[in-house]
């Protein structure tokens, strides 16, 4: 888009502001500045001080005012007092009577002297001129003040506001305000998207395909979306190849996935390659409070990209204006965001098409979104990015690794296998974690050990090794984890053990099991889940069978324990006495807990029925960990007592430890029913 010039009218009106403003500040000056300076040569004193002045006769002239007094007094000794005194009347006999002075200091009594003129005098007779000061008091109601002044023979008069600064306070100041408040509305108005004037414009910003600085192979893990996204890029250069066989280009489309997966990166992306116009704007920006502003930036958005066509708009987060319409349906919303989302659906879809505008939006709420907004002819297509399988979480550490001195055995392949769940952006933070790791060290590259410790810092928190636990409380921790890591090893369906640590790390956790499966899993059979809730309580069934009570280490065990059973039960149709019937519904499948289903409305009966049966498989996965923590207490002990020497185990020493000859020979893994 081009950019309005700006000709010499502007310019000469930009002369003309700023030429007032420098004759305002400048009368400014002239009128405050001689009292300003005046104000900081006098001193303040309290009204009884000076009335004690008046009466030793040091007060030599005052100007009476309606509110304050100032004036003239001397603070040296006595003798010098006497002495200033003849000399002021000497000076004053020398003088004409009718010869007109300027005053003394910042008075104008025509019978005096001057205070210059006193100075000058004074430097002969070795009196001080600190000792004469200029003086100002709050004056009080005194009706014998002039007779004590008579009395004194102190020389006074009368003073009121000067009128010149009457008219600049009172008149100049209150006009320049108001004019230079018109001059910016009247700004406002003249520049679009700036201003006081400017609520209805939109705030999209536009850039063009050097400010992206992104292309596609900078987007890694989401093959398929970029793929998707491939044809709009086509369609916008080559509009003639769909065109001939009577294909019209998508006009919206909505990225969908759990936050840090790119959609945003991937918008970035499609503009680069485009070579188009590109307006990007957030969800947020479009409510106000003030009804129909939304519509309005809707409207002017695009206008806009009608002007620029071909174009994208992007708008991130749309869940904030596109939620289902009615006040009273859950997810529904106020006035001003359904006239905006009305506004939105007929700029998409209305009675005039926006040819050559596509209109690219995500969110991680699709199941918030009107019914209208997803039809076909608004967003016909819906792009999902999900978490990255194993290769994908490679591809993504290769794009991050970029530029950055990797060691020769760095092997990327096996940190994507030990991080199953990350997202593009935990990947781009293990990588520069590993990175702040290797400099804290002095490193000059980054090695395999850094990304492994990154990695179990992104996972687990960092070390706290400032949180010095009692030897009773390392005990029973090695002990917690060491039961994981035994059930774990003995249950057929349950993923390796990893790494064991007894080392602190992030809020609450004293230590950690860590598991990594073998391969990606997506999904999970019945006997799979309930090895996993048999492993969860391990920890807490080798604190009872080794000290014969249990602790509140085993919090965040059981909390996992009950969603798993729960969701077995309501979500899965595991349970033969409940049956297959889905009791609980995923309202919010990329913003919620992976095992916290939704509960849905049943009777009393079926809801004792339901607890009675979460109850009973957390019963016997219990005790099923506790049998398997009984039957190899030895191994448990080992891996136990090693763990308190050296508080970190690797997955081979783990398998030594946990596994010896007799073991091998007399024990087999039980199925999660009991049988062997």
């Amino acid at each position: 888009m081009k950019k309005k010039e700006k000709g010499p009218s502007n310019n000469k009106n930009k002369k003309l502001v700023f030429t007032a403003i420098y004759w305002l500040i400048g009368i400014a000056l002239i009128l405050v500045l001689p009292q300003l300076l005046v104000s900081i040569q006098t001193k303040q004193i309290p009204y009884s001080q000076f009335k004690e002045m008046l009466k030793s006769g040091r007060v030599l002239e005052v100007r009476l005012g309606e509110d304050e007094i100032r004036g003239i007094m001397f603070t040296g000794p006595d003798k010098d007092l006497a002495v200033l005194k003849k000399t002021i009347e000497r000076m004053m006999e020398e003088r004409a009577p009718r010869e007109k002075s300027p005053g003394l200091g910042f008075f104008d009594f025509s019978s005096r002297p001057s205070l210059n003129d006193v100075l000058k005098r004074l430097e002969e007779t070795g009196i001080r001129k600190e000792d004469i000061v200029l003086f100002r008091t709050v004056r009080v109601k005194d009706d014998k003040l002039v007779e004590e002044l008579e009395a004194h023979g102190v020389e006074f008069s009368g003073t009121r506001d000067s009128m010149i600064g009457q008219i600049f306070w009172g008149t100049i100041v209150p006009i320049a305000f108001w004019i230079g408040l018109w001059f910016l509305l009247m700004k406002g108005m003249g520049t679009p998207g700036s201003g006081l004037l400017s609520i209805g414009k939109s705030r999209a910003k536009v850039s063009v395909e050097k400010d992206t600085g992104v292309r596609f192979s900078d987007v890694a893990g989401c093959e398929e979306a970029k793929e998707e996204l491939k044809e709009v890029v086509e369609f916008l250069r080559k509009p003639e190849k769909f065109e001939a066989l009577g294909a019209r280009i998508p006009k919206g489309v909505l990225l969908v996935g759990p936050p840090g997966t790119g959609k945003t990166l991937l918008a970035r992306a499609l503009a680069g390659e485009a070579k188009v116009p590109f307006f990007s704007i957030s969800g947020s920006e479009f409510v106000e409070m003030f009804v129909g502003v939304g519509a309005a930036r809707v409207r002017d958005l695009f206008n806009q990209a009608k002007k620029s066509a071909p174009c994208i708009i992007f708008i991130d987060e749309i869940d904030a204006i596109g939620k289902f319409r009615g006040g009273g349906i859950p997810g529904g919303g106020n006035e001003e965001r359904e006239q905006t989302l009305n506004q939105l659906l007929v700029e998409m879809d209305g009675f005039e098409p926006n040819i050559g505008v596509i209109l690219l939006a995500a969110t991680n709420r699709p199941e918030v979104l009107d019914p209208a907004l997803l039809r076909p002819g608004r967003f016909d297509r819906q792009v999902v990015l999900d978490a990255p399988d194993a290769k994908g979480r490679e591809a993504i550490l290769k794009v991050h690794c970029r530029g950055k001195p990797l060691a020769k055995d760095v092997d990327l392949r096996s940190i994507a296998l030990r991080t199953p769940g990350f997202s593009g952006a935990d990947l781009a933070n293990v990588v520069n974690e590993a990175a702040l790791l290797a400099a804290r060290e002095g490193a000059k590259k980054i090695s395999q050990k850094h990304f492994e410790a990154a990695v179990e810092k992104v996972f687990a928190g960092p070390e706290r090794k400032s949180r010095r636990l009692g030897e009773k409380e390392r005990k029973r921790v090695a002990y917690h984890e060491a039961g994981h890591a035994i059930v774990a090893h003995h249950c057929p369906n349950a993923a390796p053990v990893a790494k064991i640590s007894i080392i602190p790390r992030g809020k609450a956790a004293l230590g950690y099991t860590m598991q990594l499966p073998e391969e990606e899993r997506y999904l999970m059979t019945k006997h799979e889940l309930l090895d996993k809730i048999c492993v969860s309580l391990g920890g807490r069934a080798a604190e009872e069978v080794v000290f014969n009570e249990i602790s509140s280490g085993a919090q965040n065990d059981l909390e996992v324990a009950t969603d798993m059973a729960r969701s077995m039960v309501c979500r899965f149709g595991m349970s033969d006495k409940i049956g297959p019937v889905a009791l609980a519904r995923e309202t919010s499948p990329f913003l919620r807990i992976p095992w916290m289903p939704e509960p849905q409305s049943m009777s009393p009966e079926l809801q004792a029925q339901v607890d009675e049966e979460v109850r009973r498989v957390l019963r016997e996965q219990y005790q099923r960990a506790k049998d398997i923590v009984t039957a190899h207490r030895k191994a448990l002990e080992r891996v136990s007592e090693t763990l308190l020497v050296k508080e970190v185990m690797s997955a081979d020493e783990f398998k030594r430890l946990a596994a010896s000859d007799e073991e091998n020979s007399n024990d087999t893994k039980e199925d999660p029913d009991g049988s062997k």
